[in-house]
């Protein structure tokens, strides 16, 4: 197994005291998998991918009955200094918006240079020889032009690109992608999701990937997770999820997609929002906004149980 996450619980000290983010989630990622963490905003994905990376904000920690394994290695118990060793020459990450992750008085072609000497010993020609390779992979035409732009002078879909080449600059066995096609309009985020799935094979790395769009899903990822309040509620293939959901959670995303087939009737739309972190009750989160709750789904936190290859956190779930 390439990444582990067990039991992860991280937590904010806010001026309200102290807020969990990500509440025991668990799950695994195998080589050359793609893995999709779904959920609407605030549900802890974001959170969730920076715990891994070892990226959290001062006011921010993981709790200590917590693991990250990364090829068998506990992330949380290693130093600032290991950490940088893992990051970005063995996990990269994508970050959701491409503008103000690139330096914007520097051009692309320095900062991706800047990245492949930092983590390996080739030379500056071999260093640039492999910035005009990734560019060119990425898809990126006229390359040897193009690297003395400045992110302001590239379109959203093309600094993407450029985040991508950057991401793959060291060869990683992990990218994390958070919200990679947010932004863009559709035809781009098709073109942005066909070049993670080529990556994918061609360089046989393992993709987490973090959106909240279930067409984004469908497309690229062999397994979904979905996120609810800090917490996975389902996880299954993607087949399983989007053909047939079991949590009353994942049906109301399903449904909340619009359909070209469809248009007679007003769009699905989950009632109630996701309450704040620090406002989640003791027991199932989606209960207030539930068709199938019940007393009993107020009286505590349901399990999370597993049927077959799928995992649920449900007493009341969909038939099969």
């Amino acid at each position: 197994m390439l990444l582990e996450v067990d039991h992860l619980t991280t937590e904010f000290t806010t001026r309200r005291g102290v807020v969990q983010a990500v509440r025991d989630v668990s799950f695994e990622i195998e080589k050359g998998e793609i893995l999709a963490l779904v959920g609407e905003s605030g549900s802890g994905k974001s959170v969730t991918s920076l715990s891994i990376m070892g990226l959290l904000s001062s006011n921010g920690r993981i709790t200590e009955n917590s693991a990250i394994r990364f090829k068998g290695q506990d992330l949380t118990q290693m130093s600032e200094k290991e950490l940088r060793h893992i990051r970005g020459n063995h996990i990269s990450m994508i970050f959701q918006e491409p503008m103000t992750s690139l330096n914007p008085v520097f051009t692309v072609g320095d900062q991706i240079l800047e990245s492949i000497r930092l983590h390996t010993r080739l030379s500056k020609k071999e260093a640039y020889e492999k910035m005009l390779y990734l560019l060119d992979t990425v898809g990126i035409p006229n390359p040897q032009k193009r690297v003395k732009d400045y992110p302001h002078q590239m379109s959203g879909g093309m600094r993407q690109r450029i985040m991508i080449a950057i991401a793959m600059s060291c060869e990683p066995e992990l990218l994390i992608a958070d919200e990679p096609t947010t932004a863009l309009d559709v035809t781009i985020q098709a073109q942005i999701l066909d070049l993670i799935y080529r990556m994918r094979e061609q360089f046989n790395i393992s993709v987490l990937l973090i959106t909240h769009d279930l067409g984004v899903v469908a497309e690229a990822a062999d397994r979904v997770a979905v996120m609810y309040c800090g917490r996975i509620v389902e996880e299954g293939s993607t087949r399983e999820i989007l053909t047939a959901p079991r949590h009353p959670y994942t049906l109301g995303l399903l449904k909340s997609i619009p359909r070209l087939d469809d248009i007679a009737h007003r769009l699905y739309m989950i009632p109630g929002m996701v309450p704040p972190p620090e406002e989640i009750p003791p027991y199932c989160a989606f209960a207030d906004r539930c068709d199938r709750c019940t007393d009993e789904c107020r009286a505590d936190l349901p399990p999370l149980t597993v049927d077959g290859t799928r995992k649920i956190r449900c007493l009341h779930a969909c038939e099969k």
